[in-house]
């Protein structure tokens, strides 16, 4: 079903992208329920694919102030790129926050300077953070320096100009993953489908705990890895309006890859 979509927020985006920024009509995401009160605006959609009795994944839309602060700097076409760099790197740690927030924990006995007691630590510490390259490696610093016993993987895919479909080009995990958490994460969700792809290969290998984590969504990027795959949590930052004619999101943040790295 096509037609309006609903994005919710604490704040209104006022947005000017002179006329040729075409938005591409978005579909309609239903089934939407948003959790309250909490730090994250919790969307979930009712997809119709989703097995009877099979757990419902959600959307997170992690809104926190500081978070917004910071993306509004990223947005500025003015921003350097070590300055971009270092803002996608403290967003990252800000998200990670609420992406591991139902990270299971056991009681471990300690010693502390005045007695002996049990505290909560986690239950499992393998976990595995898999940037979907290139720009994916600029979440992977922050992430890590909230867990650094992590591992990292990754896959590779570039997006053909023509079609606007990734392509895989590399994959490369450690050993074990299969059974791990597996945390997929790119800046950008466009068009959805390097995320389709990446979990696709990743499931076809045996994994079946993954979560996605961008930055900025279309609604369509959600639409799409919500249809192909409902059993995975998203975790973004903000929900924009939509795709330009070249698939690019609107008004996003341009090229994150390039603005990462410097290049054109």
């Amino acid at each position: 079903m096509h037609g309006r979509w609903l994005i919710v927020a604490k704040h209104a985006v006022g947005i000017s992208c002179g006329p040729k920024a075409v938005i591409m009509n978005a579909p309609l995401l239903s089934g939407i329920h948003i959790a309250a009160p909490s730090p994250t605006a919790t969307i979930s959609l009712t997809t119709p694919s989703l097995a009877k009795g099979a757990p419902m994944a959600s959307v997170h839309v992690i809104d926190h102030p500081l978070i917004e602060a910071k993306l509004t700097h990223m947005r500025d076409r003015d921003t350097t790129s070590p300055e971009f760099r270092m803002l996608l790197k403290e967003i990252s740690i800000l998200m990670g926050y609420e992406i591991t927030r139902d990270f299971p924990t056991k009681l471990r006995e300690v010693d502390t300077p005045i007695c002996r007691g049990s505290f909560p630590v986690l239950k499992d510490d393998f976990f595995t953070i898999v940037p979907i390259l290139r720009a994916g490696l600029g979440m992977v610093d922050g992430l890590l320096e909230l867990m650094p016993f992590a591992h990292v993987g990754h896959i590779g895919l570039v997006r053909n100009e023509q079609t606007h479909l990734p392509e895989e080009y590399y994959y490369k995990m450690p050993e074990g993953y299969e059974n791990s958490v597996i945390m997929v994460v790119d800046p950008m969700l466009a068009t959805g489908g390097s995320a389709v792809d990446a979990i696709n290969s990743l499931k076809k290998r045996g994994c079946n705990n993954i979560r996605l984590v961008n930055l900025v969504a279309a609604p369509q990027g959600i639409e799409a890895v919500r249809t192909a795959h409902p059993d995975v949590d998203i975790y973004v930052a903000a929900v924009d309006e939509g795709l330009n004619e070249n698939a690019y999101i609107v008004p996003g943040l341009g090229d994150a890859g390039d603005r990462i790295f410097g290049t054109r």
